[in-house]
């Protein structure tokens, strides 16, 4: 594919597809009031051709014309404009100067402009030099799939274009044949593309999709149009992409048509999207949503509540609540329930709270509300927020702090400290914090560690991943030391980790020093300190450091040495 590319892109007909934007502007030159009428004589010209000339039957080339506006809007920019005789110029001019057809052809199925480069042929440049997936995509709008949407299987399943029309007709006839619609198979083949490959793989597939679509009438609930298909399968496959392929999974989609029928598709990637940031597995987001439809009917996004009350609302012991209070303090105070999932990984209380709200506490939700304007309100939050408020950089300020907030941290004065030693913009800071996640570190944790060392956010994410590779790869430590030793990441990897603990390395395998130190004691003792300690263990020792250090001959003194 990628030797296809690299020869697509020496082909000079690439030249037409620099960009939609650009092969639209040059419709400037025809004035504005005859540009429709010029558009729709180019279409005109362009069917005439491509079925008269070309021998494209009349409805295909009239789908290529009337889909293919940016590829034809370059055509029209090279024809001088007359209102008396412009279509005949175009029918001259398309006759001596024929398009790409391909290029016509990809755009009138629904492939963007911009990504035609990928998709067209080698050096050809007429459909009749390859015509397996034009072929294909006649029989495929003879199923009644709609031309302008094919691009939507070919970018996917492409292989769907390389198939016999006849081998295409069989499996069609098949999937007809156990009771499914036309417009009810059309936005699952369109959704689903790989279950027109043919292959025995998607045969669990379509029987999961017959179950619900069939055996439990969906048919009945949907109106008979390919858009309102198209919109359930995309429901559907949200959650098959979860990877919720379990049979009791297809049985409760299928008992819960409502959310399928009713709930907007915006609104179920929402909610989707809310209840994984839990941290617990697909099939149990996946079992709350089916089981517990009400949860789509609440705002899970601008309410505000105070942790302390939420927590004994859904009935934590006190005992345990006094334990997290003490903990993880920097969470507690008020924070939006769009925030809700991270506070309770930030308070390790995340799989506790979402079996809460699965065995039917999601009503626990709906019923809590703060009992005051001064509820769980941190009067030293207060007046911060009046000092940054007045800050001329206010803004970038309340960034940072919807970033903590975000990620669990309270209204409270903790939150305020670490906002005064935390640098970057709030995608800076999630990108950080997102490394590191990704590197192992687990959410409560990072969040602790962030509380007593700020700093560490302040780093790029390479320089935070080379830490967390040394650490474990090279030091051979467990992330777990860092519970004791977040500082660890604040200080430069090349200028002071590496040399010192290598250092000390060498000094226990020639045998100088027969105490091993910690991690934290090699690499957070200063300078003067460090020499003085190194020169306890051996008179001469500070003085290979000094050559070290004034040779920077880091990298290659483990191996030197």
């Amino acid at each position: 594919m990628m030797l296809l590319r690299r020869t697509i892109l020496s082909y000079p007909t690439n030249r037409h597809h620099s960009s939609a934007a650009k092969n639209l502007q040059s419709l400037s030159k025809i004035p504005h009031r005859y540009r429709a009428k010029a558009i729709r004589q180019a279409q005109e010209a362009l069917t005439d051709y491509l079925h008269a000339v070309r021998t494209i039957p009349y409805t295909f080339a009239e789908n290529i014309s009337k889909y293919s506006i940016v590829s034809l809007s370059g055509a029209i920019s090279k024809v001088k404009f007359s209102t008396s005789d412009f279509s005949k110029s175009l029918q001259r001019f398309f006759r001596y100067h024929p398009l790409n057809e391909f290029e016509l052809f990809f755009e009138s199925i629904g492939i963007d402009v911009n990504e035609l480069d990928g998709f067209l042929p080698a050096r050809k440049f007429f459909l009749s030099e390859d015509l397996n997936a034009f072929d294909a995509a006649c029989v495929l709008y003879g199923f009644g799939i709609p031309w302008n949407k094919l691009g939507m299987l070919y970018k996917e399943e492409k292989t769907i274009f390389d198939k016999d029309p006849c081998e295409l007709k069989e499996i069609w006839r098949r999937y007809m044949n156990c009771g499914f619609t036309s417009s009810s198979l059309i936005g699952i083949c369109l959704v689903f593309p790989h279950l027109l490959s043919g292959d025995s793989e998607v045969e669990i597939l379509f029987n999961d999709l017959k179950r619900i679509v069939i055996d439990f009438d969906l048919i009945s609930d949907v109106e008979g149009n390919v858009d309102a298909w198209i919109e359930i399968c995309r429901k559907i496959r949200m959650f098959y992409d979860l990877g919720c392929r379990k049979l009791d999974i297809w049985e409760m989609m299928g008992r819960s048509k409502k959310i399928l029928v009713q709930c907007p598709e915006e609104t179920l990637t929402e909610k989707l999207k809310y209840f994984c940031r839990f941290h617990v597995t697909n099939e149990e987001v996946t079992s709350l949503l089916l089981l517990g439809p009400k949860i789509f009917e609440f705002d899970l996004k601008s309410p505000l509540f105070c942790v302390v009350g939420l927590l004994r609302h859904f009935g934590l012991s006190e005992e345990h609540l006094n334990f997290v209070i003490k903990k993880y303090p920097y969470v507690f105070g008020r924070n939006r329930l769009a925030n809700l999932p991270h506070v309770m990984r930030a308070l390790n209380l995340n799989q506790w709270f979402f079996d809460k709200i699965r065995d039917g506490g999601h009503n626990l939700l709906t019923s809590y509300a703060i009992g005051s304007s001064h509820e769980d309100c941190d009067q030293d939050f207060a007046e911060d927020m009046v000092t940054i408020q007045s800050s001329r950089v206010h803004n970038h300020t309340l960034s940072k702090l919807e970033f903590l907030h975000s990620i669990g941290y309270g209204e409270n004065g903790f939150t305020v400290k670490v906002l005064k030693h935390v640098h970057g913009t709030s995608r800076q800071l999630q990108d950080r914090f997102d490394c590191l996640i990704h590197n192992g570190i687990e959410f409560s944790k990072l969040c602790k560690m962030i509380s007593l060392s700020p700093k560490i956010l302040n780093q790029q994410s390479e320089i935070l991943e080379k830490k967390v590779e040394f650490l474990c790869h090279e030091i051979g430590s467990s992330l777990n030391y860092l519970d004791i030793f977040p500082a660890y990441f604040c200080f430069d990897l090349e200028k002071r980790i590496k040399p010192r603990y290598r250092f000390h390395m060498w000094l226990m395998e020639t045998g100088l020093c027969e105490r091993e130190y910690s991690l934290a004691s090699i690499v957070a003792t200063s300078e003067v300190r460090f020499i003085a300690r190194i020169y306890r263990i051996h008179p001469a020792a500070p003085k290979k450091w000094l050559e070290l250090f004034m040779n920077r001959d880091y990298a290659s003194f483990q191996e030197t040495s």
